[in-house]
């Protein structure tokens, strides 16, 4: 898989609850290719409910149809293995059925033949995982699938995966607020510290903390490096968190043209070792 922008695009905003309508939402996307970004991040479910599942794909597939730069430049990571029944209801379905149909589904939204980078969006617990990771091998080796990912794993479901595909990708959430994925426990590598190892890209989703960003701006400890830098807070959450690994990237998401290109540009962001220890030591309320 080749390497992409640091920094990516979490498209997710643009298609559940609160979105913008179309035309923004493809200024938005334009902006932030413009910007150099070259992995933008979706899913089927990326809607605002069951009868709305595809919509984040099809806004990305017009995005790039009528995008003046290079399309095959750009990598779009989907994912398949959730179902949006009911807005605000998400649930696992990963059946190895369910999986197959959702790659088509996703095929015919983005406008493609093969999808660029498959993840498999979540565990079911109704479901063996091997079944599941059995399932996504099958679109590989149809040739509906370039590259592959899992989400949403621990270490153990990992290993499960890469038994039986070549992962390329691991994404989970990781941020200042919820930082498990880069701690270390027992002696035991970090999950970032153990795909880098393997060779294996980590995406951290919610880079700035998803529902809890608004807290950023005045937090006591990184106000002050944000007016340091002359920068926004959200910069600084996303530059500590590209900091925890050579293989880690961001996919941070919003709804207007300002916000994205200065989440992008916080790629450029270079934090102190000081910076990051009060960073590293700070406390950060989830309440």
């Amino acid at each position: 898989m080749p390497r992409v922008s640091a920094i990516g695009y979490g498209a997710m905003p643009l298609s559940i609850l609160g979105r913008p309508d179309e035309a923004q939402a493809l200024r938005v996307l334009h902006a932030v290719l413009d910007e150099g970004v070259t992995l933008i991040d979706t899913a089927d479910v990326y809607s605002l409910d069951g009868t709305d599942t595809g919509h984040n794909e099809r806004l990305i597939g017009k995005a790039l149809a009528t995008w003046s730069g290079n399309r095959d430049e750009v990598i779009v990571a989907t994912k398949g293995g959730s179902t949006h029944p009911e807005e605000r209801v998400w649930r696992p379905n990963c059946h190895p059925d369910h999986i197959k149909r959702a790659c088509e589904a996703s095929l015919i939204a983005l406008g493609v033949e093969c999808l660029d980078l498959y993840f498999l969006h979540t565990r079911d617990q109704d479901v063996p995982y091997a079944d599941s990771i059995g399932a996504v091998a099958e679109l590989r080796a149809a040739g509906k699938v370039r590259w592959l990912g899992v989400s949403n794993v621990t270490k153990d479901l990992l290993d499960v995966a890469r038994a039986i595909i070549p992962v390329q990708v691991v994404q989970n959430m990781l941020n200042l607020f919820h930082r498990d994925a880069a701690q270390s426990r027992f002696l035991r590598p970090s999950l970032v510290r153990r795909c880098s190892r393997l060779g294996i890209g980590f995406v951290a989703h919610s880079p700035t903390g998803g529902w809890l960003n608004a807290k950023l701006a005045t937090h006591p400890v990184v106000a002050p490096i944000a007016a340091a830098h002359g920068c926004s807070a959200h910069a600084v959450a996303l530059a500590w968190v590209l900091a925890q690994g050579p293989n880690v990237l961001a996919i941070p998401g919003a709804r207007r043209v300002e916000s994205a290109v200065d989440s992008v540009r916080a790629s450029e962001l270079e934090l102190t070792a000081q910076e990051l220890s009060a960073l590293d030591a700070a406390e950060f309320s989830r309440e």
